[in-house]
């Protein structure tokens, strides 16, 4: 089992900045964790996927997200970070943490991010 824990939502204005971090604990993260990363769901809206970073550091970003959020891992501590500039109103969403061990994916609960214009 696996548990993660976000942290750094908030409200900011347009064009401002926030970090979230997820931080993985459980007595099986001694295999290793696959990708992490981050998803977003809006209300009335599916989760996207937002950024995913694999354990050798690639990276995968939603083209909305492009050349504004960077994701990085710490594999030691098993850790994961989004570091959101630029944000915009449609930035407003619940953020979920999200990391793969295995063949099996576990969440976080959330921490919301609100974004006004």
């Amino acid at each position: 089992q696996v548990q993660l824990v976000e942290s750094g939502g908030g409200l900011v204005q347009a064009g401002g900045s926030l970090r979230l971090s997820c931080a993985a604990s459980g007595t099986t993260l001694g295999l290793g964790l696959n990708s992490m990363g981050w998803y977003r769901q809006a209300p009335g809206k599916q989760r996207d996927l937002v950024a995913l970073i694999t354990r050798a550091g690639t990276t995968t970003y939603a083209d909305s997200v492009k050349g504004r959020f960077t994701i990085s891992r710490d594999n030691l501590k098993s850790t994961v970070t989004l570091q959101m500039e630029n944000l915009k109103p449609e930035d407003t969403a619940v953020y979920y943490c999200t990391a793969r061990l295995i063949v099996k994916d576990y969440w976080g609960q959330g921490t919301q991010v609100t974004v006004s214009s």
